[in-house]
């Protein structure tokens, strides 16, 4: 009995090596690969900030939302939906070095080591995530000019949303990238799907003054769950459409579905040579 559970511990450990090292290392090759490329991350940070600065200062005389003296400035209201666009456009275009991979024929020195599909996934939807959320937490430090102040318990609740948020868009964008070899494809639905998906997030306008089939739009789009946690939590006395345990509930929910599709189209059957 004691050799059996010896063997199974053996094996068990063996299992989780052989997923776990080839994970973190095609997850640091993924930090290395884009902190490499200085104009990556000066374009990630910056494109978002002069978005905010510019759409929000134009719209904020005449855009309010809240009533009386709860009214909030566009600026201030924007500024939710401008953290979940950068975690979006890093998330989403980190995932092009799948397709890099394969044109450059890494893919396939990976694909063809005794590593299971599971820790490529895994590792690269890692790498992406990590990269999404810290982009995204640098992004907080001009939140004092949004008339935001948190505190560590707040920070640490924004951090475990921008996570979800992350992991989710990048399991998508893996998911997306997979089957393709052209990055001009996956720019095309980028453009044609993800960007729409952030605009009726609640990032632009509030889900309440929304006509009525945006609003149904608005409400089975899970970015609107980040968002509105995003706001609930950097905001706590303006008011928000969903609970935030509700929204947590959904990004989690969100996070797992989209890591499972990810895991599928990297584990389907196909003719098409991988590189």
């Amino acid at each position: 009995m004691a050799t059996q559970a010896a063997t199974l511990a053996r094996a068990t450990t063996q299992a989780s090596a052989g997923v776990l090292l080839p994970a973190f290392t095609l997850w640091w090759r993924e930090i290395v690969r884009f902190y490499r490329q200085t104009t990556r991350v000066i374009g990630v940070l910056a494109s978002p900030l002069v978005f905010w600065i510019v759409l929000g200062s134009g719209f904020g005389s005449s855009f309010r939302s809240g009533g009386g003296a709860s009214q909030q400035h566009y600026l201030d209201y924007f500024y939710p939906g401008t953290l979940i666009m950068i975690v979006l456009f890093t998330s989403i275009f980190t995932m092009m070095s799948v397709i890099e991979d394969r044109k450059e024929g890494f893919l396939l020195s990976v694909l063809v080591a005794p590593v299971p599909r599971a820790a490529i996934v895994l590792g690269k939807v890692l790498g992406g995530t990590t990269l999404a959320a810290v982009q995204g937490m640098v992004f907080l430090i001009f939140a004092p000019f949004a008339g935001v102040h948190l505190d560590p318990v707040q920070v640490l609740l924004v951090g475990v949303v921008v996570f979800l948020v992350s992991f989710a868009l990048t399991a998508l964008g893996f998911a997306i990238a997979w089957p393709m070899d052209s990055s001009q494809a996956f720019l095309g639905i980028v453009n044609l799907f993800l960007i729409p998906l952030w605009l009726v997030s609640g990032a632009l306008f509030p889900l309440a003054g929304a006509s009525g089939w945006i609003r149904v739009i608005m409400r089975l789009n899970p970015l609107t769950y980040g968002v509105e946690a995003l706001r609930g939590l950097l905001y706590p006395g303006g008011e928000t459409s969903f609970p935030l345990s509700s929204a947590m509930a959904t990004l989690v929910l969100f996070s797992l579905v989209m890591f499972g599709l990810a895991f599928l189209m990297a584990n389907r059957r196909t003719t098409r040579p991988a590189a």
